[in-house]
């Protein structure tokens, strides 16, 4: 203890543990500074001027760029600070549009917490957010409105520092400063991904996901349509936060039951598709490894990715599995149902991902003509459909999925976490069958939350080199590496930093908080007694009654540059 370093936080010593800046110590004094542009995982922008703090000496400055240095004496809440902050807050909200209660954003605006937090009542400035450029909704994934944008920075450096996109930069100088795309041109003109975790990182709704609800809700109120749904894995231990459960609980059995009290006639889990890509996908590798052909194999169930690869690196698209994503192969086979027998069906698949809603626009995933999946709702959109319904999510009873669809595997309900695609072609490659097996494939380097993560395989006479990526700043360090020379025979890839327990279209939640997600998809998959995709006996009646010899046309996909 007496060689701890000290600061003093409105009088309490606080120690100093390695913090980067002022800002995490005085967290650490169980003091919340106010912050727009301050994000622990993003380089220090430092220009909201928020985390501003009182020094002895009487200046100022900002908690989030300041390194802490023994001895400080600083004071976080004095009546200047106050002033000064309330100051701020009126200027950010002269220059922001006043619609907040029609706001997508509405009660999740950080503006809003801080308007209310510093109680401003009223503003002395003329409000100039008619000046600024008109929405874009160009993208099928995201909206953009610059008039509620702050400038706070934290979707440029999200796009350009996790997923080495940059689609978006500040443009212009002075009061004419905004976010734009190169040249000003439509999101959907621009590299975007729609990835989304600009969505996620926005503090006041100038970036949102696009809302597809409304056409639900008429589906699913359309007696001429049989509404089906089906339900991603990540999907399952997110949705708790909003709605009076634990975050990581696995409430599969309450989404179901409320789905089919909102109207919907036949509700499914993704995770069966999930074993159908396992099966599909470790007969391609396998393949390819005993041709020694177009190694790696790069996974394909992450449209971000993909979108990401059509952009940038279109020579590797040879690389990449010709698998439809799970998503696909399920609405790809429904979509197939309903026509032999006669039936109009309206499609809906519940997703954590932004980009799941381009994926189904996509051409390569329409039958004549019309998409296999109709519309994409994210996490936070179930949530939102919960809450419009008036249900009390919590009272419910869990039920189980429809028929015949209804057994699923383990390995399909880790698709959620990033490793788990590796996880669960592993399992069907090392022919897996007692828990022992099972604990040694778990073990192998998979798991975890780092950006990346590689290791080898023994497989016969063969060492397999492995990589598990996720962020796209990541993959593409990954991409150099093979392109110089390096050796890798499989790599996942996901776009979302940990994979799909923190798509954008899920209640947000900081990297400390993601692990509650990850823990409860394992745990989800340990309760199944079927662990591994071909121990599915849907699996099997599927291939022998349904899917057939028509495999490639249901299951596959083959992409080209745009």
């Amino acid at each position: 203890m007496a060689n701890k370093e000290f600061i003093t936080v409105d009088g309490i010593p606080v120690p100093i543990e390695g913090e980067a800046n002022l800002l995490e110590v005085i967290r650490k004094a169980g003091i919340k500074l106010p912050t727009f542009c301050y994000h622990s995982e993003l380089s220090v922008y430092g220009a909201c001027r928020m985390c501003m703090v009182e020094n002895e000496w009487g200046g100022l400055d900002a908690a989030c760029s300041t390194p802490p240095r023994a001895g400080m004496k600083i004071k976080t809440n004095t009546e200047r600070l106050r002033r000064y902050r309330r100051n701020i807050l009126e200027l950010i909200i002269a220059n922001h549009c006043n619609d907040c209660t029609t706001c997508k954003n509405n009660l999740r605006c950080k503006l809003q917490d801080l308007a209310m937090r510093y109680n401003i009542d009223g503003v002395r400035f003329p409000n100039t957010s008619g000046n600024a450029r008109p929405k874009d909704e160009s993208s099928d994934s995201i909206s953009m409105d610059p008039s509620k944008c702050i400038l706070c920075g934290d979707c440029v450096r999200v796009c350009h520092e996790v997923q080495n996109v940059g689609a978006i930069d500040f443009a212009f100088r002075g009061s004419k400063m905004s976010i734009s795309t190169a040249f000003g041109k439509p999101l959907a003109e621009s590299p975007c991904v729609g990835c989304g975790q600009c969505v996620a990182i926005c503090p006041t709704g100038a970036l949102v996901v696009k809302n597809h609800i409304t056409p639900v809700w008429k589906a699913v109120d359309n007696p001429e349509l049989k509404t089906t749904v089906q339900i991603a894995p990540a999907v399952r231990v997110a949705v708790g936060k909003e709605l009076g459960v634990r975050d990581g609980e696995n409430v599969m059995g309450k989404i179901v039951a409320a789905l089919r009290l909102m109207g919907f006639d036949e509700v499914y889990d993704t995770s069966l598709s999930a074993d159908l890509t396992v099966m599909e996908e470790s007969a391609e590798f396998l393949e390819r490894l005993e041709k020694g052909e177009n190694l790696p194999l790069i996974t394909s169930c992450c449209p971000g990715w993909i979108k990401y690869c059509e952009n940038k690196h279109p020579e590797l698209l040879s690389n990449v599995s010709s698998c439809k994503s799970p998503m696909q192969m399920f609405a790809a086979l429904l979509k197939d149902r309903a026509k032999k027998n006669g039936e109009k069906m309206f499609h809906v698949a519940i997703m954590p991902c932004t980009a799941k809603k381009s994926e189904a626009t996509r051409e390569e995933f329409a039958t004549d003509g019309c998409p296999d999946v109709d519309a994409v709702i994210t996490t936070n959109g179930l949530i939102r459909m919960i809450k419009e319904s008036g249900i009390m999510f919590d009272d419910l009873e869990p039920e189980a999925v429809d028929m015949p669809f209804g057994t699923i595997s383990g390995a399909g309900v880790i698709f959620g976490v990033t490793g788990g695609v590796t996880e669960a072609v592993l399992r069907r490659v090392a022919a897996t069958k007692t828990r022992a097996a099972l604990l040694s494939v778990a073990n192998k380097g998979q798991r975890g939350m780092e950006g990346i993560k590689e290791f080898d395989l023994e497989y016969g006479e063969k060492t397999l080199r492995i990589a598990v990526v996720s962020g796209l700043a990541n993959a593409e360090k990954v991409i150099k590496r093979v392109k110089s020379g390096e050796h890798f025979d499989f790599i996942e890839v996901m776009a979302c930093p940990g994979g799909c327990i923190n798509g954008a279209g899920q209640p947000y939640i900081m990297h400390e908080e993601r692990c509650e997600r990850v823990k409860g998809l394992y745990e989800a998959d340990r309760l199944l007694s079927v662990r591994c995709s071909d121990d599915n006996p849907v699996i099997s009646e599927l291939y022998e009654n349904v899917i057939g010899d028509r495999a490639h046309e249901l299951l596959h996909v083959h992409y080209k540059k745009k």
